[in-house]
């Protein structure tokens, strides 16, 4: 068995697998590693960063920029923009827009503040569900909710039907989804949620002792929520108050299929006046200011959001 083990060393040292001892010669001398030069990969040259960036950057001039470069040239029309500045349909237009943005986000803020500490911080049965099915009511189309809101409300309603079967009266008195007041009961519905998702976050990484810690030394809850949760949940409403703002400005389905007389939003009047007017230049000029107020306003949440740590 030694004999065989030493040919078998000996054998492997002569096609250079095997390390020679100390001292040890073998007669042979080992054979060196071959060198085929560097790998495959690296010698064919690199391509230019340019080659990967040119199709994203072409498909986006084409898809966005181009169009866009197309309405800004339309507005540049001379005196376009002092026509419509100087037009009351616009600044009502714009007042419209901005004050039902505003009482909307406001709503949002409030209502979503308050569902979402319950969902958090209430144990009942499927609060794990309810905080799901956000998630999945953020994937909604806001006419779908606006639609939900006309079955339950509108002049042909189940609610003004039911009143009208008790009552015997020939029309129910819920009318008001065709007013801004409708506009502003929808969006608030379909927004709420977009608030709820960053503060549920907020809350789940919140430390649970500082609760215990205040409820022990006798906090009502009213105080805890007002010292310990509000200051946390802060960047969290700032974030999603911020994202609302800039939905409810662009926001065009809700308050067509309301049907709202006399509520004209800035998307609104771009489309009366394209599809409906067909005067494009005024169009542009009105899409204009509102892709830079959006676009402003997009700027302050990505500051907010990025400090949040949303």
């Amino acid at each position: 068995m030694a004999s065989r083990g030493a040919a078998a060393v000996a054998v492997r040292r002569a096609h250079g697998t095997e390390p020679a001892l100390p001292g040890a010669s073998s007669g042979v001398t080992p054979t060196a590693p071959r060198n085929d030069g560097p790998p495959r990969a690296s010698r064919g040259r690199a391509l230019p960063t340019w080659v990967w960036a040119a199709p994203p950057v072409l498909v986006l001039a084409l898809v966005f920029l181009y169009p866009l470069a197309l309405v800004v040239g339309e507005s540049l029309a001379p005196g376009a923009y002092a026509e419509v500045f100087a037009s009351s349909f616009f600044r009502d237009a714009l007042v419209t827009t901005v004050w039902l943005a505003v009482a909307a986000t406001v709503g949002c803020l409030v209502l979503g503040f308050v569902l979402a500490l319950v969902i958090a911080f209430v144990p009942f049965p499927g609060g794990k569900a309810v905080a799901r099915f956000i998630d999945v009511f953020l994937s909604f189309p806001s006419f779908l909710i606006t639609l939900a809101l006309l079955f339950l409300y509108g002049t042909l309603g189940m609610a003004n039907g039911l009143w009208t079967d008790l009552t015997g009266a020939a029309d129910g008195p819920f009318r008001f989804l065709t007013t801004p007041w409708g506009v502003l009961l929808a969006e608030i519905t379909y927004f709420t949620p977009f608030v709820m998702r960053p503060l549920l976050a907020a809350f789940s990484q919140l430390d649970t002792a500082q609760l215990e810690v205040a409820s022990s030394l006798g906090a009502r809850p009213l105080r805890i929520v007002r010292q310990v949760i509000l200051p946390e949940a802060l960047p969290a409403l700032a974030a999603g108050g911020s994202l609302v703002l800039v939905m409810c400005l662009n926001e065009f389905g809700i308050v067509l299929f309301t049907g709202a007389k006399g509520v004209t939003t800035l998307p609104m009047l771009v489309y009366g006046k394209a599809i409906l007017e067909s005067d494009y230049t005024a169009a542009c000029v009105v899409a204009v200011v509102n892709v830079a107020i959006s676009v402003g306003l997009y700027a302050v949440y990505r500051v907010v959001s990025r400090r949040a740590g949303a």
